[in-house]
């Protein structure tokens, strides 16, 4: 908790800073300019470089609102440095395979030169593997580098040994978002306390609209926030190492409580995560759960429309109302492989001082509304939405990390298998979770 604490003051000291600066035409933010983006310089100039190929894989796939950007800023490096070829492989952060993508590749000596991947849970066997280096001693050896990220960005992807695998490009917010023109022509209040989160969707349903959108099977941001809600920061982050908190069952009563009010999508049994963003965004649905990656890809209407709020608190339970999922929970791993390869080392290194300097954080958080790793970058042209996540995390009691970077893979998949049989009745919270903890407890 003492990390959360010191985390949540350095997150709103960022986002204070973002609004504050917004129509601030200041200085410049490019402090350390292309110095990073070019690999070490040959010491015999007349020789040419010789030709490096380098694979990055990430999450920029699909309809990802980076992608493009994404792209620019691998073409703008190779632009620069013609003898290293980079091959840009992507999947959808939404696609369950990106997952067993990345440990194929990690465990049949097919690894990527750079991967962006999450921190916490997920990283833990790539790492113990021995599979990506610690990139502390990069970082102290370039100050400039460094320099340039906000501390509690770089803080919150060290890993529990206390080293930086991951090199932090944007952070994220979670909430509820809610469409405001949906609610106004109804006459429904926003949904800022429990009882009222239930009366909209009763009232929501009775007028043909979805209420929640969100599919079970993808049930990832319904899982975080329902049991972030009834469990508060402390419980949240114990996540199932004690047993079972009753809390934690209680997220997953009230999740069945809000189901039997019709809460969710006809098809929540079938769908992903996807086609209930696209609920959201055809303006088919009043509320979705969702993170501010998902902003920029909602259509121009249904984003103009939306607000971010915390999920309400669960009565009964330890949450606070103002308890939210953010902070970054994602960055570049470097392998062992290319740090070990006199060829590809450096070339790699300065693809990833490119990737994440200031210029390019600002790019991709400018096109995905996340917040900057980079210290007094300022994103251009936000929504609104965005700017009302950002006073939601500035606002809140505490910013946690998402469940599943505190639980196995397997235990967070067993979860999320669960959760169509607590909301139909085929099986209690208790027996969900029990289940859960079982296999949490094999994994030690």
């Amino acid at each position: 908790m003492k990390k959360t604490s010191l985390t949540i003051v350095s997150l709103i000291l960022m986002m204070s800073m973002l609004l504050a600066a917004c129509g601030n035409n200041g200085g410049s933010n490019n402090t350390n300019g292309g110095a990073s983006s070019t690999p070490s310089e040959t010491t015999e100039p007349s020789k040419a470089p010789e030709a490096v190929n380098l694979r990055v894989f990430s999450t920029f796939g699909g309809t990802d609102a980076a992608r493009e950007a994404f792209q620019k800023a691998i073409d703008d490096f190779t632009a620069a440095n013609p003898h290293i070829k980079v091959e840009n492989d992507v999947m959808s952060a939404n696609d369950d395979g990106f997952r067993t993508k990345v440990n194929t590749d990690m465990t049949s000596g097919n690894e990527p030169d750079l991967l962006f991947y999450f921190v916490g849970a997920d990283a833990a066997e790539i790492i113990n593997s021995g599979k990506v280096v610690a990139l502390d001693e990069e970082l102290a050896a370039d100050a400039e580098w460094k320099n340039g990220f906000a501390p509690a960005a770089l803080d919150f992807t060290k890993h529990t040994d206390g080293k930086t695998y991951a090199i932090p490009l944007t952070g994220f917010f979670e909430g509820l978002m809610v469409n405001k023109k949906i609610f106004a022509d109804n006459g429904i209040e926003l949904p800022t306390d429990w009882d009222k989160f239930k009366a909209a969707v009763s009232a929501l349903k009775a007028k043909g609209i979805i209420p929640l959108s969100g599919p079970f099977d993808q049930s990832h941001y319904l899982i975080e926030h329902f049991v972030l809600a009834a469990a508060g920061a402390e419980g949240q982050a114990k996540a199932l190492k004690d047993g079972v908190d009753p809390n934690w069952e209680k997220g997953l009563a009230a999740m069945k409580e809000v189901y039997d009010l019709g809460a969710f999508p006809e098809d929540a049994a079938t769908i992903d995560l996807g086609m209930a963003a696209n609920y959201y965004s055809q303006g088919l649905a009043g509320m979705i759960l969702e993170g501010s990656w998902a902003i920029g890809g909602f259509s121009d209407d249904v984003k103009a429309n939306t607000t971010v709020l915390p999920f309400p608190a669960i009565p009964g339970g330890a949450g606070t109302g103002k308890d939210v999922v953010g902070g970054f929970g994602t960055g570049f791993y470097m392998s062992k492989a290319a740090y070990d390869d006199a060829a590809k080392k450096d070339a790699t290194l300065a693809l990833l001082k490119h990737l994440t300097s200031p210029e390019s954080i600002k790019s991709i958080a400018t096109a995905n509304g996340g917040t900057p790793a980079a210290a007094g970058v300022q994103p251009e042209g936000l929504p609104q939405a965005v700017l009302d996540g950002f006073a939601m995390v500035s606002e809140a009691t505490s910013v946690n990390s998402p469940i599943d970077s505190k639980v196995t893979p397997e235990t967070f998949n067993t979860i999320r298998a669960n959760i169509q049989p607590v909301v139909t009745g085929k099986k209690t919270p208790a027996e969900a979770l029990e289940e859960a903890k079982a296999i949490e407890t094999a994994a030690k």
